[in-house]
């Protein structure tokens, strides 16, 4: 049925959106290991391809020198959101004191973020050989072509954001767009796999889907973004009430955190309530050996331990292993609902009869 090049581009999109969910739990374990700034340069790790494993092997002006880097950074960075008109956010990354505290050399931590930016690099690989294979669909479905190409700038793109993620020592509202950026990626990649693969797709569906199925699985997607973006501003409180209360214990940080956390918790049950209606609806439609209620089966279960998860990070005091698994099953859950909204919003493969 495939080409042996088509075949190539389909396996390879599938290794890409494996390792960018890898790449999410690396970024996930940085983050709560609070490794982000192990390497204070990008793209290199003090300024080596290989980063070095003692303090002895760093010149002894090192901090001296990246700080002085990263404010040079931060002021072209500064200048680029001042002509966009953000003059106050310009402002703020300017008079960032912290931006001039350097950070102690820590090899577990230098190896963390490297780990990382290794996950990425081959990640990228994998998407540029994608860009080599998916020239077959110029003609066939320019919408893979272009969206592959389009999925590659945006690498770049957050590339560079990474890279001012550390140059800004981990400024929130930048690690927000971070995550939000990578899952707009995962949604591209997960989208040209599954145009590619859909001539092979089993029968999915006994009639047409209404239009209730589908905004329902619109909006239950959106509820989940606003989700994740609103974990990232919890996790960005419990940074500011770590470095504002530094005497406080961990099992007293959830107190400080504020109603964010509440209205996390209340978006949970909403998102299981949201599901929970598109399934009994999907049911109506769909084959219960269809694709689509397989992978609502994974939403549910995702959902369970996501809110496993997140008891545990509530009531144990914000364990680092719960801290990564928790933006794992998110990313998870947020792709597998997205292809769930590519399989609702797919032409049926047969006549609208009921099976």
């Amino acid at each position: 049925m495939y080409t042996k090049a088509e075949n190539t581009f389909i396996l390879l999109n599938l290794i890409t959106i494996i390792s960018l969910f890898v790449l999410i739990l690396a970024g996930g374990v940085v983050r709560s290991s609070g490794s982000g700034m192990g390497c204070p340069d990008w793209p290199k790790c003090f300024d080596q391809y290989v980063p070095p494993t003692d303090i002895s092997q760093l010149p002894a002006d090192y901090q001296t020198k990246y700080v002085a880097q990263r404010v040079k950074k931060n002021e072209r960075f500064a200048s680029l959101l001042s002509n966009m008109g953000y003059d106050d956010l310009a402002i703020k990354i300017r008079n960032d004191e912290t931006i001039t505290i350097p950070d102690e050399f820590n090899a577990t931590k230098t190896y963390t973020e490297y780990i990382n930016r290794l996950i990425g690099a081959l990640t990228g690989f994998f998407m540029l050989i994608s860009c080599f294979f998916v020239r077959i669909y110029i003609k066939k479905n320019a919408k893979i072509f272009w969206f592959t190409l389009f999925n590659l700038v945006l690498v770049f793109f957050q590339a560079w954001l990474g890279s001012i993620v550390v140059s800004t020592n981990l400024l929130a509202w930048v690690i927000t767009l971070h995550i939000l950026v990578a899952l707009a990626i995962l949604a591209v990649a997960i989208y040209t796999y599954h145009t590619a693969k859909f001539k092979s797709l089993d029968n999915l569906a006994t009639k047409p889907s209404k239009i209730g199925v589908k905004l329902l699985s619109i909006v239950a997607l959106i509820i989940t973004v606003f989700q994740i973006t609103l974990g990232t501003h919890v996790r960005e409180t419990v940074d500011f009430v770590v470095t504002t209360f530094p005497s406080l214990t961990r099992n007293n940080w959830v107190a400080k955190i504020g109603e964010s956390l509440n209205y996390h918790r209340d978006l949970a049950v909403i998102i299981f309530v949201l599901n929970a209606g598109l399934y009994l609806l999907v049911l109506q439609t769909f084959k219960r050996s269809s694709k689509i209620v397989k992978f609502l089966n994974i939403i549910f279960i995702l959902i369970v331990l996501q809110m496993l998860v997140g008891g545990v990070l509530s009531y144990l005091s914000f364990p680092p292993t719960a801290q990564a698994l928790h933006i794992l099953f998110a990313s998870l859950l947020f792709g597998a609902q997205f292809y769930v909204v590519l399989l609702i919003n797919q032409k049926p493969f047969i006549n609208y009869t009921l099976a």
